[in-house]
């Protein structure tokens, strides 16, 4: 749960190539065609009685992590939340597009690329993690705990875990810092796309596949075989509905979304809320707007990044 990329033009336009459709896997049955004249369907990703709640599993919890926050909309709008675990950021951008989704968790980066792209979203809040936060998180540059490297200026040479193409602070955030240290990420390093944050960890913790790396914050913090040498604040990952829906449910979900604490959730009856595991990802969500991401598209025009683009 978790701000800063400069021409990475080329493994940008190889993320770019990832968006190739909505896997299969989504989970509805009979997908809905979104231009359905049907009152009951029309402008649900599944129909009328069903929200359809996106995410990347960034992390083995994500599923988890997120369950209580289901169940809380699911509680206030009485509807059913079915989850929607993409394979990827990219395949997330075409659920988006496609009408696929009716709430999401985006990451800023995928946020903005969607929007680039034509998907018909718009931001609620960003989650804090931490009472007195701003929605907002780090990306942190992490090196093996036992490593002699103390800076992102020592990375040239070197094989850098990344989470996805399409990451805020596993990728887009970190080649704006490579370049900002003089390092090129298309010709001075050796990339390598984990997949996910807590992997990426890993694989920087053992120091093989990936010498150094980066990750967020959160799942940096769980492991003892790294250290960060850096880190960058990045606008908190926005949680989105889709401008489709009929107006008073859009509404709805976003006065549930918009500014709400663990404790209220949990007050409401939510009681998967109140874990250890769930409150330390998720303290409040904060409203954000889509302003609130131009510094994502600032560091987009400065990358010239083909994956911003639409």
């Amino acid at each position: 749960m978790s701000l800063h990329s400069r021409r990475t033009s080329v493994l940008l336009a190889a993320a770019t190539a990832l968006v190739l459709g909505i896997s299969a896997c989504s989970g509805s049955s009979g997908s809905s065609d979104s231009s359905s004249s049907g009152s009951s369907t029309a402008g649900f990703a599944v129909d009328a009685d069903t929200l359809v709640f996106g995410v990347v599993p960034d992390s083995v919890d994500t599923e988890t992590n997120y369950q209580p926050l289901m169940d809380y909309i699911a509680q206030e709008t009485g509807k059913q939340v079915e989850y929607f675990e993409s394979t990827d950021y990219a395949a997330l951008i075409e659920a988006a597009i496609a009408g696929k989704i009716d709430v999401a968790s985006f990451s800023g980066f995928t946020y903005v690329t969607a929007k680039n792209n034509g998907a018909e979203i718009s931001p609620i809040s960003s989650i804090v993690t931490e009472e007195g936060q701003q929605p907002g998180y780090y990306s942190e540059a992490i090196v093996p705990a036992d490593s002699p490297i103390t800076s992102i200026s020592e990375f040239r040479g070197k094989k850098v875990c990344f989470v996805d193409p399409s990451s805020t602070s596993g990728y887009l955030f970190p080649s704006y810092n490579l370049l900002q240290a003089g390092i090129n990420p298309e010709t001075d390093i050796t990339p390598v796309f984990a997949g996910k944050h807590d992997v990426s960890v890993q694989k920087v913790g053992e120091g093989t596949e990936c010498e150094v790396g980066f990750a967020e914050d959160s799942e940096v913090a769980k492991s003892d075989a790294v250290k960060v040498v850096e880190r960058t604040m990045v606008p908190g990952a926005p949680i989105v509905v889709s401008d489709a829906l009929p107006a008073d449910i859009k509404q709805r979900v976003t006065d549930v979304l918009s500014n709400v604490t663990v404790d209220q959730i949990v007050a409401a009856g939510i009681t998967s809320a109140d874990t250890d595991g769930f409150r330390s990802v998720f303290f409040e969500t904060e409203p954000v707007d889509d302003a609130y991401y131009d510094i994502i598209r600032d560091i987009c025009a400065e990358t010239n990044a083909k994956q911003c683009q639409s």
